[in-house]
């Protein structure tokens, strides 16, 4: 009997599944392909359609001397307040979990998680 619950255990373990890819992959897959594209390239279903062609995700840091503009990229995304903001709402994922993330001056900014992981994960697709 206590073989079968362990077995019962490990099969839904093996059933719960772990998020594919880094962190802030899912987000971007979910919320930024549409226009962005699959590469981030600016190259999204709906890129034609809009007002502004979006942005090539992949040459931010090549446009920013090599440096990867986090705090330019969120300001971006969210809008913090008093900041210009062309981008959708993103709602409910940026409404979860807040960190304390140091931007690049040193000032220590509460931030939402999801955000700082999608700004992550673009650090990784950069290229140039």
């Amino acid at each position: 009997m206590r073989y079968l619950a362990l077995v019962a255990v490990f099969g839904m373990a093996g059933c719960m599944a772990e998020p594919e890819g880094p962190p802030g992959q899912e987000t971007f897959m979910s919320y930024c392909v549409t226009c962005h594209g699959r590469d981030a390239q600016g190259d999204g279903p709906l890129a034609g359609d809009l007002p502004l062609k979006p942005a090539d995700l992949t040459m931010l840091a090549a446009q920013n001397g090599g440096v990867f503009p986090y705090s330019d990229v969120m300001s971006q995304i969210y809008g913090y307040p008093g900041q210009f903001h062309v981008m959708p709402e993103f709602g409910p994922v940026l409404e979860g979990p807040k960190v304390m993330w140091r931007d690049e001056t040193g000032a220590v900014v509460e931030t939402p998680r999801a955000l700082l992981e999608l700004a992550q994960y673009l650090e990784t697709l950069q290229r140039g």
